[in-house]
């Protein structure tokens, strides 16, 4: 039976588009279900059209990339808010939104994101969404320390903190808190990452690629949603536990904070 899941990837991308359909005909092979994520309004059209063409199989989130931002005027950013409402029972969450403090440095422009992630918290709110956070900083966690705050004030129920790089303790607040954290593929590089999956309680996990990007393997530009299995793999190396307990958890995890019942699949014989 199938049951990983990539929760978060960008099928969407330039990078498939020579072999999209073949990318996705493979990951139904491995994966129970993925979803991807629209980082702005022209993406974000392409991903309601991927989910609807793999109705089951691919989901879609839609938010605004930080680094999308401030080349947005209040007009189009309202507009794109009007496009989520309209769609909200085609998506399973609001994201990626956030701050990225590596791209976005300049004081004002950083302002400029922080006053439109905010709006879109309230979006998230307004629709009953959970949101996917993108919170990216130069160094340390200075920018998840800021997100955290803000949909902590912003009385935000669900949340989850996208391609977590931060430290076990600040993973341990989030949780805390009733977050929930991802890992993603290239934890096989990352000692950090393997301590949060060492200490966080499955709980409170989950596991995405951020394809195309991140690649666990270092000879391979360009990841795909099936090699999500190696964050499975990590994390019950990490907690001495079995991959198919790591698999029960991610998908009642997914059903319990996006609302989807995936509906089991069995891959059919060779």
């Amino acid at each position: 039976m199938v049951k990983i899941i990539d929760i978060h990837c960008h099928l969407t991308f330039e990078d498939y588009d020579s072999d999209r359909e073949q990318v996705i005909e493979a990951c139904k092979q491995e994966l129970k279900g993925v979803v991807t994520s629209g980082v702005d309004p022209e993406d974000a059209k392409k991903a309601l059209e991927l989910a609807c063409l793999h109705e089951g199989f691919v989901f879609a989130s839609l938010g605004l990339h930080p680094i999308h931002v401030v080349g947005k005027t209040d007009q189009e950013i309202g507009d794109y808010q009007e496009f989520i409402s309209i769609n909200k029972r085609r998506i399973v969450s609001i994201g990626e939104i956030g701050l990225d403090y590596h791209w976005v440095r300049d004081p004002i422009k950083i302002k400029r994101t922080r006053e439109v992630f905010e709006e879109f918290l309230e979006l998230s709110k307004e629709l009953d969404l959970p949101v996917v956070l993108h919170l990216r900083g130069t160094s340390g966690g200075e920018a998840i320390e800021d997100g955290l705050k803000l949909i902590s004030d912003a009385d935000i129920k669900k949340a989850v903190f996208h391609c977590f790089t931060g430290k076990p303790q600040l993973a341990e607040r989030i949780c805390e808190e009733g977050y929930y954290v991802s890992l993603p593929t290239s934890i096989v590089r990352s000692k950090s990452m393997k301590k949060v999956a060492k200490r966080i309680p499955l709980l409170y996990l989950f596991t995405e690629t951020d394809s195309p990007y991140l690649s666990p393997k270092e000879d391979e530009k360009r990841n795909v949603p099936q090699h999500v299995k190696v964050v499975y793999e990590e994390i019950a190396r990490q907690k001495k536990s079995d991959v198919e307990t790591v698999e029960e958890a991610i998908e009642s995890n997914f059903e319990r904070v996006f609302g989807v019942e995936i509906k089991n699949r069995t891959v059919p014989p060779d």
